[in-house]
Order: C-alpha cells, then sequence, then structure tokens
C-alpha cells in the first residue's frame, strides 16, 4: 500500500519542525521523490489549508516551512 504523497510530505516537515522549501526539496529527493515545484505548492497549500503548518516568505525566492502546534 502505498502512502498519499501529502502525508509523506508532511512527516518529513514534522521530523524536522521548521525547514525552507529547498530544503524540502532535498529531503524529498534523497527519499526518491521526485516533486515539481508546482506539485510542492500544491501539498504545502493543502497541508496549510488544514491548519497542520505555516508557510511564510523569508526572502524572495525562499520560504520558511513550520508545524503549527
Amino acid at each position: 500500500m502505498r502512502y498519499p504523497i501529502r502525508n509523506i510530505v508532511y512527516e518529513k516537515i514534522k521530523q524536522s519542525n521548521t525547514l525552507t522549501d529547498s530544503e524540502l526539496s532535498s529531503v524529498l529527493a534523497k527519499e526518491g521523490i521526485d516533486l515539481n515545484l508546482p506539485e510542492i505548492n500544491k501539498i504545502l497549500l493543502d497541508l496549510e489549508i488544514y491548519g497542520l503548518l505555516k508557510v511564510s516568505w523569508i526572502a524572495k525566492d525562499k520560504r520558511r516551512i513550520e508545524l503549527i502546534k
């Protein structure tokens, strides 16, 4: 059985509490999960709507992803 990619992304964020979008991409790539930027954005938006995390801009092209406790 394969877990939904949204759950896998959430678990990776949960392990580190706070990370940037580029760090998330590299962590997923190490696990063999190849996602492009629009797919990551969609997953992050879904998780933010569910109230599980917060995404904020820290630079022009860099975002900070953190869990909501």
